[in-house]
């Protein structure tokens, strides 16, 4: 069960570059799975994938379109077609994790945000 951390402050960047936000730290995560985090309110669902090909670190809406739980960060991570996804533990419908696209259902979306390292700090802008 993935467990809900805190932001731990907000650092405001300039207004033409993203404002980055400390959410949590490198050792909060576990590899091939998800934690979720709390920033302003809003669960974001982080999936730290060290040994993928291209970006490690994703950032997504944790709460499930079709069933309205707060529930993606307790996906399974996986790929189809080719692309990264996470399956969404009640009814299994596959979100890509680069975009948050729905494999089966193109409606649904889940809002992604840029996540990154910064040290030992997980950041989301």
């Amino acid at each position: 069960m993935a467990a809900i951390k805190p932001a731990l402050n907000a650092a405001l960047s300039p207004a033409s570059a993203p404002n980055w936000r400390a959410v949590c730290s490198r050792h909060d995560l576990v590899a091939g799975s998800g934690v979720v985090a709390l920033l302003d309110g809003q669960q974001i669902a982080l999936f730290y994938l060290p040994d993928a090909d291209g970006a490690p670190l994703y950032a997504l809406d944790n709460r499930d379109p079709k069933s309205g739980a707060n529930v993606i960060g307790r996906g399974l991570i996986g790929q189809l077609g080719g692309d990264l996804i996470v399956a969404s533990p009640l009814y299994k419908q596959h979100f890509r994790l680069a975009d948050g696209t729905c494999v089966q259902y193109p409606e649904q979306r889940l809002r992604t945000w840029q996540a990154r390292f910064n040290g030992d700090a997980v950041e989301v802008a």
